[in-house]
């Protein structure tokens, strides 16, 4: 979901009044996302729509359940071992809205450990780049990277 549909207005409407054209790209979509159709060209021919139709309507119709699911993001820091760095980390991350949901530490080898972090970023008080940004300016990270998201 890029900028444009975050700017966008939205409305929640009943699925008998869409059009079926946006119906059958829900459901090709659908098809997408579960691995039960390999390309965009099988799933319109198995669902009967054209391939322009999904195109004009594939990043603006979602289903309900898309749009209202908590955002998760999971992080990998590598970080020097010192007492109260973990910590330190967890405390700046709830520190702005994060809720912890894992947590997965490597044992420390060589004054260095790895921490994998899943986060429910729902009530984040600042952007992902600027969170991002000031985990990476704490003195013991090393390195940050976002492994995955779901939004």
């Amino acid at each position: 979901m890029g900028k444009k549909f975050q700017d966008g207005k939205f409305y929640l409407v009943r699925e008998d009044v869409l059009p079926e054209a946006m119906k059958k790209t829900l459901d090709a979509k659908e098809l997408i996302e579960r691995g039960k159709a390999e390309s965009v060209w099988e799933a319109v021919n198995r669902v009967d729509l054209s391939r322009s139709a999904f195109y004009k309507y594939r990043d603006t119709v979602f289903p309900f359940h898309t749009v209202v699911k908590e955002r998760i993001i999971t992080l990998f820091f590598h970080l020097e071992d010192r007492s109260g760095t973990l910590s330190h980390l967890l405390s700046e991350t709830a520190k702005h809205g994060c809720n912890i949901l894992t947590i997965h530490q490597t044992i420390p080898l060589q004054g260095r450990a790895n921490v994998t972090l899943s986060l429910n970023v729902t009530d984040l008080t600042v952007g992902l780049e600027e969170l991002l940004a000031r985990l990476r300016r704490l003195e013991f990270v090393e390195k940050v990277e976002v492994l995955g998201s779901g939004a």
